[in-house]
């Protein structure tokens, strides 16, 4: 993930590099895939299962999401000519791009949490804790209405603040690979950083089986909104099983697209 802020660091150009960031999102996922074959969490979950081919396109679709929100920003810019209400643009590159993580980030925190409490959500946001095995394309299994509804408030605070479309676009690039990372089949350890970051051996046990104890470390890329509000989850136990008790979620990509509206399951609470 370093690598990644230092690709997003290193752009050479702010003038919307959107070429560079891809390349920066395609090498990291690359290196995330790479080390789950070299240092496995677990074997088990290296087997492709029936979802893998669901789980290639949700990469490709949410990741062309992210594009299209960045190309949003410029038609914002260019067409409707709004400057926004302040933006720190003499501020280095990178300080900017970690600036518009923490709306963006606080809107995914919300939301995602709102998602473990309102049905409606809860339909949606099912497709992402359906998986068996956590692995490095899991970050991008989300149905793309729920992902844009967990972007979308953050979203709008930047379009008003006025940021630039390449800063956007370079928190999608690392956040892009940050999920990955988070979801990896990597053992690795990241000492008191973990306290900070949402990284892989805290976001595990948000993908528990069992509902009720799925209900920590919401945090997608900084943990301290779960630290704030109470959500924070230091393990002390094993892992055990990841997915849905009684597996409901089909294994199709179009099934799952479908399976939200169609239908008729509840929250499951003590």
């Amino acid at each position: 993930m370093a690598l990644a802020v230092l690709g997003v660091a290193l752009a050479p150009s702010k003038s919307i590099p959107l070429a560079w960031l891809a390349g920066v999102v395609a090498c990291g996922l690359l290196a995330v895939a790479l080390l789950e074959r070299a240092v496995p969490f677990d074997l088990q979950w290296q087997v492709a299962d029936s979802d893998f081919a669901a789980d290639v396109i949700h990469a490709f679709v949410n990741l062309a999401v992210m594009h299209a929100a960045v190309l949003g920003f410029v038609l914002l810019r260019s067409t409707a000519g709004w400057e926004g209400l302040w933006w720190p643009s003499d501020w280095p590159f990178i300080a900017q791009v970690f600036l518009a993580g923490l709306p963006l980030d606080l809107s995914l925190y919300v939301v995602h949490r709102m998602s473990h409490r309102y049905g409606v959500l809860w339909r949606l946001h099912s497709i992402h804790h359906s998986s068996r095995r956590l692995y490095w394309l899991n970050g991008e299994r989300r149905h793309p209405l729920h992902a844009a509804l967990m972007a979308g408030p953050g979203l709008v605070v930047l379009g008003m603040l006025g940021t630039p479309a390449e800063v956007v676009g370079g928190w999608f690039a690392i956040l892009g690979v940050h999920l990955a990372f988070q979801h990896a089949n990597v053992d690795y350890r990241v000492g008191p950083l973990r306290h900070l970051l949402g990284v892989a051996e805290l976001h595990r046990w948000h993908h528990r089986e069992r509902f009720e104890d799925a209900q920590v470390n919401f945090g997608e890329f900084w943990l301290v909104w779960d630290r704030l509000f109470g959500t924070f989850y230091q393990p002390s136990s094993s892992l055990g099983r990841v997915g849905i008790e009684g597996d409901p979620v089909p294994h199709g990509y179009g099934q799952q697209l479908r399976y939200p509206f169609l239908a008729d399951h509840e929250i499951r609470r003590k």
